[in-house]
């Protein structure tokens, strides 16, 4: 388990894990309501998993899913312990906006369908993202 709470820190051990981990295959596994990103590293022969939406970072190894699911919630339960010792709010919190760069030929077909569907393209996008995260 790595644990880290400095987001610089953790940006840039994360970018070392994925160049070295980059190309294998990504599923996502859940843990009391926490989701981590998983992803088969040849060269260890494990899986790594990575806790998503966390105010830091942690991540764990594991191999096969039995002992994976079962660092992942020690690696949990560690991260959850080490912030509320530090008064560290676990989870990042989301202001519900974002830009978004696309090309103007999709803006305009995203323009066409809202307007078809009596929507704003901000109501029509959001529609269309809730429905791909909830499948």
């Amino acid at each position: 388990m790595v644990l880290y709470l400095n987001a610089a820190e953790a940006s840039k051990n994360a970018r070392a894990s994925f160049q070295r981990l980059r190309g294998n295959t990504m599923n996502i596994m859940e843990v009391d309501g926490y989701k981590a990103k998983i992803e088969y590293d040849s060269e260890l022969d494990e899986f790594r998993g990575e806790i998503l939406g966390l105010n830091g970072s942690a991540d764990f190894y594991g191999k096969d899913p039995t002992s994976l699911r079962r660092e992942f919630k020690a690696s949990l339960a560690v991260f959850l312990e080490v912030c509320e010792e530090k008064g560290i709010y676990p989870t990042k919190t989301y202001s519900g906006k974002f830009n978004l760069r696309i090309s103007p030929g999709l803006h305009s077909e995203i323009a066409k369908r809202a307007t078809a569907e009596d929507k704003s393209i901000n109501r029509w996008v959001s529609e269309v993202l809730e429905h791909s995260v909830s499948e």
